[in-house]
């Protein structure tokens, strides 16, 4: 086949909104309850551990269904995968409205939009592949990890004024009606791929399920690119989770533990954009990761020792901004180093790393805090080393061979 037969349509751009709006819904229904988590405590007569189930519940469910999703997208495609998720998410969240006034059927329907989010996630550098040329899928794929960003910082913004505005129940239902209506616009517009391919064979995603599985394992580069997702993901849920309890032992008020958190999220949303971007620019990989790590970590430093506002403030955007912006360069440089495996595969194996070290040190910072004060210091200490490992780990990776790639002509 000539190179002149392959083609990059304007209509990925299409494809990837649609895509990324789908993501967003998800991750507004996850985080919902967490900044109503007393008001939603008292309206359900629960504690404050149940409320929080509700969000744990994503963690918990993805573990168990992420492996089946990844062979669902890597087997069936988009539609029926991205499909699956966009379905999940729209019948449980419409659930969630009419069963506003019941935990336990409320709980119910946080289970099954748990279950639709690994089709979602997992399909991210699936999308980049089918759609765009190898020099614009880390840009693909930041800009699919941004939605997930965006989503988590809207659903905290959004629900405590939904909530003032129509209460739990009328907010419940605003949510359920968006996820409808974006699963309608993505059934829509969505397509399973362009007419002629967006890159080389060599470069073109495939699907191999079980087989994929057993490269994966083969793969040093993959191996390692794990060790460094499993820190990374596990200390970025800890932190966000317990911000207030480990601002608030060095006398940062709750405002201000909010304020942390959601510039933490707000860089996040910038390094996710700019990192990627430079990434494609230069069509490297590894330096930028190293670069994401150095950063992070050093912000982390900062978010636990700082006792001065504006320094945490300043560490906060730096442990946020450099964090988040690796996610999406390792999730491509993930697609790319495993190659033949299936994006979805590698994408969802990654994932499946932060879900388990979430949890594990999300109850680890909690169990190991200081009894008298409550502090977190320890914890955190450990988790600034773990990270200065995944730092270390960085430089046993290779960079990519398929970024040597020849340019694609656009068609519109």
């Amino acid at each position: 086949m000539q190179e002149s037969e392959f083609r990059v349509y304007g209509y990925r751009w299409v494809m990837l909104s649609v895509y990324m709006l789908a993501i967003i819904i998800n991750q507004i229904m996850w985080i919902t309850f967490a900044p109503i988590t007393i008001d939603a405590a008292g309206y359900y007569g629960v504690s404050d551990l149940k409320i929080g189930i509700l969000s744990m519940s994503f963690m918990i469910v993805y573990l168990v269904v992420s492996v089946p999703a990844s062979w669902i997208i890597d087997t069936y495609g988009i539609r029926i995968g991205v499909g699956t998720g966009v379905m999940l998410t729209g019948i449980f969240g419409m659930m969630r409205g009419f069963a506003s006034d019941n935990y336990n059927l409320l709980l119910l329907a946080q289970v099954g939009i748990a279950a639709g989010q690994p089709f979602l996630l997992n399909s991210i550098t699936k999308v980049a592949a089918r759609w765009f040329p190898i020099k614009e899928r880390a840009t693909a794929s930041g800009l699919g990890t941004l939605a997930m960003y965006f989503g988590i910082l809207a659903g905290i913004s959004l629900t405590p004024f939904l909530v003032n505005g129509h209460g739990i129940s009328g907010m419940l239902y605003i949510y359920g009606i968006a996820s409808l209506v974006i699963g309608f616009i993505f059934f829509i517009f969505a397509r399973e791929r362009p007419l002629t391919a967006p890159c080389l064979p060599e470069q073109e995603e495939r699907a191999l399920a079980v087989d994929g599985m057993r490269l994966l394992f083969r793969n040093k580069d993959f191996l390692w690119l794990m060790v460094i997702f499993f820190i990374g993901l596990g200390v970025f849920n800890s932190v966000t989770t317990w911000i207030e309890n480990i601002l608030s032992p060095r006398g940062f008020t709750a405002e201000q533990a909010g304020i942390t958190g959601g510039l933490m999220i707000i860089a996040g949303i910038a390094g996710a954009v700019v990192m990627p971007l430079l990434s494609d620019r230069y069509r490297k990989r590894i330096p930028f990761i190293i670069i994401a790590l150095a950063g992070a970590t050093a912000g982390l430093a900062g978010v636990t020792y700082a006792t001065n506002y504006v320094l945490l403030l300043f560490s906060a955007a730096a442990f946020g901004f450099f964090l988040l912006s690796s996610g999406p360069i390792g999730f491509q440089y993930g697609a790319e180093v495993t190659f033949p495996v299936s994006e979805g595969t590698s994408n969802g194996f990654l994932l499946l790393m932060g879900q388990i070290s979430g949890i594990a040190f999300i109850f680890g910072m909690d169990s190991f805090k200081s009894p008298v004060t409550g502090s977190m210091t320890i914890p955190l200490f450990v988790m600034i080393i773990l990270m200065l490992l995944s730092f270390i780990f960085s430089y046993r990776l290779r960079e990519s061979v398929l970024l040597s790639g020849s340019d694609i002509k656009e068609k519109p």
